[in-house]
């Protein structure tokens, strides 16, 4: 059994005014809310069940549940005071039942064929940046396993925001996560900084895709950069 968890609930302050209004995930690039070409590719995929995590503007994402069979909401009740690891934290159960992609919701998935992967090990998505990035990266060692997650580093593959956890594994962050939830300073953590702590209990590796499958896009001139490709590519 695949399942997901697709983080929704932050206020995607960097891109305002725009977000005033509309959540982050639901801003359309091209015809589709970014959120919608995750759920898309996850349902091509042929996943089971996906949990879109909501807090800011919970109710803008209700059709979701209507509109695809296996998609519920889950609420996040702290999302303005506690990082993006209370997103996990609130949906850590799925992580026990199964397979589960960890992602968030605010990326443009320009090629649904990054979900059409066999993936056999745990992972993370990551794109190869040439010279120095000041992003999240993944320190790996001979054999491709990664030993540290964190921002800054050269020559390295950089975070997309998509993870994969075999069951095993899933556990085990389920585990990490309730954990570290709570502790002095949690209010400040990302997820993956919980799994940096434990990253030695993991045997995480790095599964590569192109720059152009998946996008960030964090700001309205990026967004605009985007929207003005994708009519360049028509």
């Amino acid at each position: 059994m695949e399942n997901a968890i697709l983080m929704a609930s932050g206020m995607g302050t960097r891109m305002r005014p725009l977000t005033e209004r509309t959540p982050k995930p639901l801003i359309k690039v091209g015809n589709s809310p970014m959120i919608e070409t995750i759920i898309n590719g996850l349902e091509n995929r042929g996943v089971d069940s996906i949990a879109v995590v909501v807090g800011y503007l919970e109710d803008q994402f209700y059709y979701l549940e209507e509109k695809y069979h296996n998609v519920s909401l889950v609420k996040n009740k702290v999302f303005e005071t506690v990082n993006n690891i209370s997103s996990v934290y609130a949906a850590r159960d799925v992580l026990l039942k199964g397979n589960c992609f960890v992602c968030e919701a605010d990326l443009y998935v320009a090629d649904a064929a990054i979900f059409e992967a066999s993936l056999e090990r745990s992972c993370y998505y990551g794109k190869m940046m040439k010279g120095h990035s000041d992003d999240w990266v993944f320190d790996q060692n001979e054999n491709g396993i990664i030993t540290r997650i964190g921002r800054g580093g050269d020559d390295q593959y950089n975070m997309t925001g998509i993870a994969y956890f075999t069951a095993d594994d899933a556990k085990l962050l389920h585990q990490v996560i309730e954990e570290e939830y709570g502790k002095t300073g949690y209010e400040t953590l990302f997820w993956d900084d919980a799994v940096n702590k434990h990253i030695k209990e993991f045997k995480l590796t790095v599964y590569p895709v192109n720059r152009d499958q998946i996008i960030e896009i964090d700001t309205i001139q990026e967004l605009m950069e985007v929207q003005k490709s994708i009519v360049e590519w028509k």
